[in-house]
């Protein structure tokens, strides 16, 4: 069926789940996937609609992860009912206000950045808490393995590089790209492996009356204690003030528990940037695929902030200065051109 028959028939499903004809969905912000969100009214609530084609989305892992996270206190949202053959699923509403609307800005000051603290500092006691649940055995977590790692790094040559920038690296340039993303890959696997949620950033946690809300967690795995930390003080879409950032990273180190914990603060601080390179690498090549073939083409300005991260970080790093050069050189300055044209 095409979208409006599904939209016709998830109306007419979640009527019947909640025993009452409903007034007709309004169209809520999506995000980079297949999935399609709607808010519907149910008497004093609202209630939200999502549409995931089946042959799309896999729903289940969203579904088990969210069950065993709520039973452990951790604010994901309550599922209504789902309907795993048609896609269907009624969950708790969160509202609209993401950490980014709360923002208001991609590039907070110090004053924006201070009044923001006790928000980013309620969804770092949540990571706190994500971070030692154990995968429910209905739903195993993947590892974030090399094979993972590759694929990963192949949407930043690809996608972006390749067919975006029509970059392509061969020889020794090719060489001392490998071997700088093997060192990356290195550090990424020494750290202490823990659940991950994997897009832990200002756009899938909300701002509630009774706290923070967090949400697209289906794609969690089990990887690097920094991960999720990076994801969330270097932001995709919002550039923090560095010292911070540094700040908060500070006291996510003293309140991890000492299973998690780097030998140093030092070598946390090392560990933190050279995952958050892979992370930008990633992201940029996502964004990438997301306009090449999704036609959501707005993903290419977050590119320049991205790989920005990726540069400012990188340079204080000397054996990542190869891999800084390729992209200060080779990758920014197309990008840039083409969102000036």
């Amino acid at each position: 069926m095409n979208r409006d028959e599904r939209l016709a028939h998830a109306h007419q499903w979640a009527a019947s789940v909640l025993g009452r004809e409903l007034p007709e969905p309004v169209p809520v912000s999506g995000d980079a996937s297949f999935r399609r969100y709607l808010r519907v009214e149910d008497g004093p609530r609202t209630l939200i609609l999502m549409d995931a084609p089946p042959d799309k989305e896999d729903c289940l892992p969203f579904v088990t992860l969210a069950r065993a996270w709520r039973q452990a206190g951790i604010p994901v949202p309550d599922i209504i009912d789902w309907q795993a053959d048609e896609g269907f699923m009624l969950l708790e509403d969160f509202g609209d206000t993401t950490f980014a609307r709360q923002v208001g800005t991609t590039t907070p000051d110090g004053a924006a950045a201070e009044a923001a603290t006790p928000l980013y500092e309620q969804a770092l006691e949540a990571l706190l808490r994500i971070q030692v649940q154990p995968a429910p055995e209905a739903c195993p977590l993947p590892r974030f393995d090399d094979t993972l790692l590759a694929d990963e790094y192949a949407l930043f040559t690809d996608w972006l590089m390749r067919r975006k920038l029509g970059v392509t690296l061969q020889g020794k340039a090719g060489a001392q790209l490998k071997a700088q993303l093997t060192r990356v890959s290195e550090v990424f696997r020494g750290q202490a492996q823990v659940t991950v949620h994997r897009d832990y950033h200002s756009r899938n946690l909300m701002v509630r009356p009774m706290g923070i809300g967090i949400l697209d967690f289906q794609d969690a795995v089990t990887g690097p204690v920094t991960y999720d930390l990076v994801s969330l003080l270097r932001d995709c879409y919002i550039q923090w003030p560095d010292d911070w950032a540094h700040h908060l990273a500070d006291g996510f180190y003293d309140a991890l528990p000492r299973a998690h914990r780097a030998p140093s603060r030092e070598t946390f601080h090392r560990d933190l940037d050279y995952t958050g390179i892979q992370r930008h690498l990633k992201a940029a090549g996502i964004f990438a695929r997301l306009a090449l073939r999704d036609g959501k083409t707005a993903y290419l300005n977050d590119i320049p902030r991205t790989l920005g991260h990726l540069v400012r970080i990188g340079e204080r790093h000397s054996e990542l200065t190869p891999l800084v050069n390729l992209v200060r050189s080779d990758v920014l300055p197309g990008i840039e051109a083409e969102l000036a044209a």
